[in-house]
């Protein structure tokens, strides 16, 4: 039973970095069902209860870090809030509206329209802020990717 956890436990952690460039895909969420299921299918054996508080903070850290990513990349650029919220429903819309090219169109478009309709900022600063939701977004999957190989480092550090 050990390798069908292993072999459970690594898809779901695939899966989980799928949804770094798939924002659909809740990736904290798989690396937690990752460590479930891997506990029941082979054993909870060293995932003690510091195990879980440093899991929590992980999980903690990646909303904030997607979050903060986004905002910063807007705001460094000149965006408002529209830009940020702009940027965000073009991120969760995009790869839906354009399967491949969607997750970097999406979040532009959705900065610049926002910029343009609710800010009514010029054409130049709302072009500036959908290079600032790019930039967030980039961030956010270096950061995010960091924090998971972490996560999961941790996840084999406890059960080995």
């Amino acid at each position: 039973m050990e390798i069908i956890g292993w072999i459970v436990a690594i898809v779901m952690f695939i899966i989980a970095f799928a949804g770094l460039v798939y924002p659909i895909i809740p990736s904290a969420l798989f690396l937690v069902g990752g460590y479930l299921l891997f506990g029941w299918i082979h054993t909870f054996d060293g995932m003690n209860a510091y195990f879980w508080i440093i899991q929590v903070l992980f999980v903690i850290l990646l909303f904030g870090a997607d979050t903060l990513s986004n905002l910063v990349g807007v705001k460094k650029f000149g965006g408002s809030k529209a830009g940020m919220w702009g940027s965000t429903i073009g991120l969760l819309l995009g790869p839906f509206v354009i399967p491949v090219a969607g997750i970097l169109i999406g979040p532009f478009l959705g900065a610049v329209i926002a910029e343009l309709i609710v800010s009514r900022s010029d054409v130049k600063q709302a072009f500036k802020t959908g290079v600032g939701s790019l930039v967030g977004f980039f961030t956010s999957i270096v950061t995010k990717g960091f924090v998971m190989v972490v996560m999961i480092a941790v996840f084999f550090i406890f059960v080995r």
